[in-house]
């Protein structure tokens, strides 16, 4: 297993916003991430007062896991920085629960389903000691720098 940089380093985010620990693996047709539910890790601006983290936030890190795969095959090919890419919907998100519980390490998942120039397909699930607990399709989207130039409205540093 290769080593890899922190998830945020292959992600065009800025903490808080970075949902993820660690990237555990990379390959052609998935990631695999972990993050902890804790007050002193990244998700602490998000827990509720007993300490969990509201199960829909699960959408977000799962998301976050495929945006990890996009950033590090960027990196692979061209040496590029992390783009930022588009969620353009979820289908059939489900959690076994509520809330993720303080304390929990979070595994998340991803598999690659179907991917063309721009638009990715991703099955994704987060287990718990290895029992799954949340899952569901994404569908993304990855605009070009002419793209998210007129989507942001301003000129991106080159």
């Amino acid at each position: 297993m290769s080593d890899y940089l922190s998830a945020a380093h292959y992600l065009p985010h800025a903490a808080p916003m970075v949902l993820l620990d660690r990237v555990i693996a990379v390959s052609d047709d998935g990631a695999h991430c972990q993050v902890r539910v804790s007050h002193d890790g990244v998700l602490a601006p998000f827990l509720d007062a007993q300490g969990q983290l509201p199960a829909w936030f699960g959408v977000e890190i799962i998301a976050q896991t495929v945006g990890v795969w996009s950033g590090w095959h960027g990196l692979q090919a061209d040496g590029a920085t992390p783009q930022p890419g588009m969620l353009l919907g979820g289908r059939g998100y489900r959690a076994q629960q509520p809330c993720f519980s303080g304390g929990a390490l979070l595994d998340v998942q991803v598999k690659l389903l179907m991917r063309d120039a721009k638009i990715g397909s991703f099955e994704g699930q987060i287990f718990i000691d290895g029992e799954p607990v949340a899952a569901g399709r994404l569908n993304t989207y990855q605009p070009d720098r002419h793209e998210l130039q007129q989507l942001l409205q301003q000129d991106l540093p080159s």
